[in-house]
């Protein structure tokens, strides 16, 4: 067997590999692509069983692609290029939103700076004439003038991305399942699969919420014990998403706005709002895992729907 140990970049990657039948040792630097596909595939051609290990990168998409040609990689779970393609629709979304959030507070910022302050009113009709109707010095009428007519834009792009969401989440008996769940919406709910990928990955639901950087961190030494703030690994936007959706869950299930209100008053607002995203992601993970839409969590009950215990903010 060989074993190539990668230190992989962007234009070259660095390799050491040694023949465990002779003990022979070497060091390469592989440009890319074509040195590095020939070496690879040389090495499939002479019908030698190679073991490749390299570090975590975002930007090897094609040395994986090579790997699974060579029938080489990998053992653990790694989402598929459709999986990767819709998540590449989420991101754009939720870039486009940003940035419309972004012109739409550079929006009221000149409305208030008039003495206009009518929040979401002025995305109504009567708002937005009034915004149009300020005499504004050159420049600042310039830059209302710009800010409106991207915002013109921003929009129906959004919307179309919406709804290309929305049919793509109704492929996914998954998502169907969790779209159920009061507050989860197709967004939510195709992020979570799509991102979660299968949810035999997870053992226990613990794993989920540290999967999600919905844990905090720890720094504990002997008997002294010592938790600070989530650890945000995983996916930043989904774990955006879903306090998002705890926020509408809240609203809508008597007893997650009891425990809600409970945690804010004491822990505060934003730990309220963690916590209670790290529920709704277990639940959804058990909803998944068991095959249940809403309707059976209700008759038969999860380990999230008992809100008083378990671990976790109390």
């Amino acid at each position: 067997m060989i074993i190539v140990g990668c230190d992989y970049h962007p234009g070259f990657q660095q390799i050491a590999f040694v023949d465990t039948d002779t003990g022979e040792l070497q060091e390469r630097r592989l440009q890319h692509r074509e040195e590095a596909e020939k070496f690879y595939r040389d090495l499939a051609t002479q019908g030698m069983k190679v073991r490749v290990g390299m570090e975590a990168s975002r930007h090897a998409r094609w040395f994986e692609r090579l790997l699974g040609e060579l029938h080489d990689f990998p053992r653990i779970w790694v989402p598929s290029w459709e999986n990767r393609d819709l998540r590449q629709l989420l991101w754009h979304r939720h870039r486009m939103v940003q940035a419309r959030t972004r012109i739409m507070n550079q929006l009221q910022a000149v409305a208030l700076n008039e003495g206009l302050r009518c929040k979401k009113r002025l995305w109504r009709e009567q708002g937005r004439e009034q915004l149009e109707s300020f005499r504004l010095a050159p420049w600042a009428s310039r830059r209302r003038q710009d800010l409106l007519e991207l915002l013109d834009r921003l929009n129906p792009t959004i919307e179309e991305l919406s709804q290309a969401i929305e049919q793509e989440a109704e492929k996914f008996p998954e998502a169907r399942w969790l779209m159920t769940h009061p507050g989860v919406g197709p967004l939510t709910a195709l992020a979570f699969v799509l991102i979660i990928g299968r949810a035999d990955r997870f053992q226990c639901d613990k794993q989920i919420a540290s999967y999600l950087g919905l844990v905090p961190l720890e720094d504990s030494s002997g008997d002294r014990r010592r938790l600070g703030h989530i650890t945000k690994q995983g996916s930043s936007m989904l774990r955006f998403l879903m306090v998002e959706a705890t926020q509408v869950t809240v609203r809508i299930i008597p007893e997650w706005r009891s425990k809600y209100f409970h945690l804010m008053m004491r822990r505060g607002r934003k730990i309220a709002k963690v916590a209670m995203a790290r529920r709704l992601a277990i639940r959804l993970y058990w909803m998944w895992r068991k095959g249940w839409d809403y309707e059976q969590v209700k008759k038969f009950g999860s380990h999230a729907g008992q809100l008083g215990t378990g671990d976790g903010v109390k």
